[in-house]
């Protein structure tokens, strides 16, 4: 039976996180952890979750897993936000057909399907298209959505391509990870052009407040594995013509953070958010180095600058002791 989907309410300037994997000392997925972690997002005014993504370590973890992994923040969640999750793995497209079926009986609102999972990097758009197309006549009317994930490779979707695939109708969710102007732009047209049902997330904080002026839905950014009231806060403000000062500003601060937040990443988010009092641990599948001295350094810097975001902008950071 389908999901009754939250995702087409007409609710604009949401913030949707992609998840971390918090793992035990074994490097077994932590649930208990996982559960502190959805509360974290949620207290922070996160209005979606992104599960089973690339900063879930998805690669990096079983089958069984990302099932096991995606049923239990849906359970935590308990309705209170729409959930989605990545689907198209397996071999072939009948195999993706199927662990997206499995996926999808977890509970999620809809199952993301990785561009680069549906044609090889020489493939052709004409390719990429057919198979979607085969794809969908496997899967019935399950809720999709789209994610230009950097692995296997970032397949950028082109207008042309976004375009056929509004047409099918099956779309309800993007995450954009083309990063220039031109290419969020354009797809952007076409998205208004067709007045399509899917809501555009845009995961390059450095674009958040040119893709919100635009009409983004909203932002899907690692960020939000660091500061995720301060994601909130820029989705909420970046239309506010009383706040445009701060919003300029904190822009200005994103993207300059932006850099140091892809180091190591997931691994350095771990660490940050140890330092906001969460109990997770520095363990991770994907990342087999540890942080230096210097990197922790710097993070302990950013977070400093965090809490001198917060003041600026009127936010109170989260008390990890009232989430936990």
């Amino acid at each position: 039976m389908l999901a009754v989907s939250t995702f087409n309410k007409p609710v604009q300037n949401k913030f949707v996180p992609v998840m971390i994997t918090p793992f035990d000392l074994r490097a077994k997925v932590d649930l208990d952890v996982v559960s502190m972690l959805v509360e974290f997002y949620l207290a922070a005014g996160s209005r979606g979750l992104f599960a089973n993504c690339l900063s879930s370590e998805m690669f990096s973890i079983t089958e069984d897993e990302r099932l096991e992994l995606t049923r239990h923040i849906v359970r935590q969640v308990n309705g209170r936000v729409p959930v989605v999750a990545s689907g198209s793995f397996g071999l072939t497209i009948e195999d993706k057909a199927d662990f997206t079926r499995r996926i999808y009986d977890t509970g999620i609102d809809a199952a993301i399907l990785i561009t680069g999972h549906f044609a090889q990097e020489h493939e052709s758009d004409d390719v990429l298209l057919a198979r979607f197309d085969q794809f969908f006549g496997l899967t019935w009317d399950i809720p999709l959505g789209m994610y230009e994930c950097p692995a296997p490779y970032k397949r950028i979707i082109s207008k042309d391509v976004f375009r056929a695939l509004l047409a099918a109708d099956r779309m309800i969710y993007h995450k954009d990870t083309s990063i220039t102007h031109e290419n969020v732009s354009g797809k952007l047209e076409v998205w208004r052009e067709m007045n399509s049902r899917l809501e555009f997330y845009d995961a390059h904080t450095p674009n958040a407040h040119f893709s919100m002026t635009r009409g983004a839905t909203g932002m899907s950014s690692i960020s939000g594995n660091f500061y995720p009231e301060i994601m909130v806060w820029m989705v909420d403000h970046a239309n506010d013509p009383e706040r445009q000062e701060d919003v300029r500003w904190i822009q200005q601060e994103l993207t300059a953070a932006d850099p140091l937040i892809h180091t190591a990443y997931p691994l350095c988010s771990k660490y940050f958010l140890q330092l906001r009092g969460l109990p997770i641990r520095t363990i991770s599948r994907a990342v087999a180095t540890k942080l230096t001295p210097d990197q922790r350094y710097a993070f302990e810097a950013l977070h400093a600058r965090f809490i001198g975001w917060c003041d600026r902008l009127g936010i109170h950071p989260l008390d990890m002791r009232q989430i936990i």
